[in-house]
C-alpha cells in the first residue's frame, strides 16, 4: 500500500502578488517598454538622458545617503537635531539663504532633504532650504542674467529666498500647533544609542567610529541600502519622465498659452508651470523668447518659480519622499509663493 503524504504539511507555493512587486520599478519598465513600441528612436535618447541625470547628481546622492546612514549608525543624528533646534528663526533664514546659492535642482535636492530629515533636522529649516534651493544657483544666475537680464535674475533670487522664508516660517507655525509629526514615508532606522544597536536609551551615546562596532556597521549598511534604494528608484522614474517632457512638449505650445498679456496670465503661468516646466536651464531661453514676444514679466516669474519647485518630476520625487499631508503642504506653499512672486514682480516691473 502506497503511503500518502499529508498535503497540509507540504510547503505552499509562493505566489507572486502585487504587494511583492515594486510598483516604481514596474512603472519604469512599462514606461521604457511603451516607448520602445511607440517611438523606438526616442528610447536610447531617454535612456541616455535618464542615466546622465542620475550620474550628474550621483555625488550629492551618495554623499547624502552616506551622511544619513553615518548619523544613524553613530547616533550623531541627535546632535544634528539639537544644533538645528537651537534658534528656529536663525536656522530658517540661513537655510533659505543657503538654498538660493546651492547647486541643486528640484530633483537633485531630494536626496539631501531626505538625509537631513532622516538625520533628525527639524522640518521648518529643511522646508526653507527645500523650496529655495531649486530656484537659483550660481550657474543659473549667470545664464539667466545673460539671457533674460540682470533685473529679472536678481528678482528671481530674491523670490527664491522669499519663498523659502515663507515656507520655513509657516511650517514652523504648523509644527508648533502639532502638525507634521511624522513627515517621511521612509522608515526611520533605529539609531545606535548604546553599545548595542536597536536598544532604546534616554541618553544616546555617540560613537564617531561606528565601523568599529558590528551592530553599528549593520545599522549603517541597512540605512544606506534602504534609503538609497528608496530614493534611487523614484529619482530614476522622475528623470525618465523629465526626458519625455523635454522630447514631446513643444515650446510653441507653451508660448501660445503664456504669451498673452491678460490679467489671468500670471495665475495661468503658475498652473502651467507645474506640468510644462522642463528644467531650470531649458526654461531660461524659453522665458527669454516669451518675454521678447510680449509675455508679462510677472507671468514669466510665476512660471519660473512654480515650475522650478513643483515640476512634474520634482513633484513625483517629493510625493515619494513625503507623506500626503506634507506633500500637499509643499505644493500649496510652492504655488502660493509662485503667485505672490509673479504679482509682486509685475507690480515692481510696471512701476519702473
Amino acid at each position: 500500500m502506497l503511503q500518502t503524504e499529508n498535503i497540509s504539511s507540504l510547503p505552499k507555493p509562493r505566489l507572486v502578488t502585487w504587494s511583492r512587486i515594486d510598483p516604481v520599478v514596474v512603472s519604469i519598465a512599462i514606461l521604457f517598454a511603451a516607448l520602445a513600441v511607440i517611438d523606438l528612436g526616442q528610447l536610447p535618447v531617454s535612456l541616455k538622458s535618464t542615466a546622465m541625470a542620475l550620474l550628474s547628481i550621483s555625488p550629492f546622492f551618495l554623499l547624502s545617503v552616506a551622511v544619513a546612514a553615518y548619523a544613524k549608525a553613530s547616533g550623531a543624528e541627535h546632535l544634528i537635531a539639537n544644533i538645528f533646534a537651537g534658534n528656529p528663526v536663525r536656522m530658517i533664514v540661513l537655510a533659505a539663504l543657503f538654498g538660493a546659492i546651492s547647486p541643486f535642482c528640484s530633483c537633485g535636492v531630494i536626496p539631501l532633504v531626505a538625509g537631513l530629515l532622516i538625520a533628525g533636522v527639524p522640518l521648518a529649516p529643511v522646508m526653507a532650504f527645500w523650496l529655495s534651493s531649486p530656484l537659483m544657483d550660481p550657474e543659473m544666475f549667470i545664464i539667466s542674467a545673460a539671457a533674460i537680464g540682470l533685473p529679472f535674475t536678481i528678482a528671481k533670487t530674491v523670490a527664491a529666498i522669499g519663498v523659502g522664508l515663507m515656507g520655513g516660517f509657516l511650517t514652523h507655525m504648523v509644527i508648533k500647533s502639532g502638525g507634521f509629526t511624522d513627515p517621511l514615508r521612509v522608515a526611520r532606522v533605529a539609531s545606535c544609542g548604546t553599545s548595542s544597536c536597536g536598544q532604546k536609551s534616554t541618553a544616546p551615546v555617540v560613537n564617531w567610529k561606528p565601523w568599529q562596532d558590528s551592530d553599528r556597521r549593520s545599522a549603517f549598511i541597512r540605512s544606506a541600502s534602504d534609503n538609497g534604494w528608496f530614493l534611487g528608484r523614484w529619482l530614476t522614474l522622475a528623470f525618465a519622465i523629465e526626458s519625455l517632457m523635454v522630447a514631446y512638449i513643444p515650446a510653441s505650445l507653451i508660448s501660445d498659452w503664456l504669451g498673452s498679456g491678460a490679467w489671468w496670465t500670471i495665475p495661468l503661468a503658475v498652473g502651467v508651470g507645474v506640468p510644462a516646466y522642463l528644467n531650470g536651464f531649458a526654461a531660461v531661453p524659453l522665458i527669454a523668447s516669451l518675454i521678447d514676444m510680449g509675455m508679462m514679466p510677472g507671468a514669466a516669474m510665476a512660471f519660473m518659480i512654480a515650475g522650478g519647485v513643483t515640476s512634474l518630476p520634482a513633484a513625483l520625487a517629493v510625493f515619494a519622499l513625503a507623506r500626503k499631508p506634507l506633500f500637499l503642504w509643499y505644493i500649496l506653499l510652492s504655488l502660493t509663493g509662485a503667485l505672490i512672486s509673479g504679482i509682486s514682480y509685475q507690480a515692481v516691473a510696471g512701476f519702473f
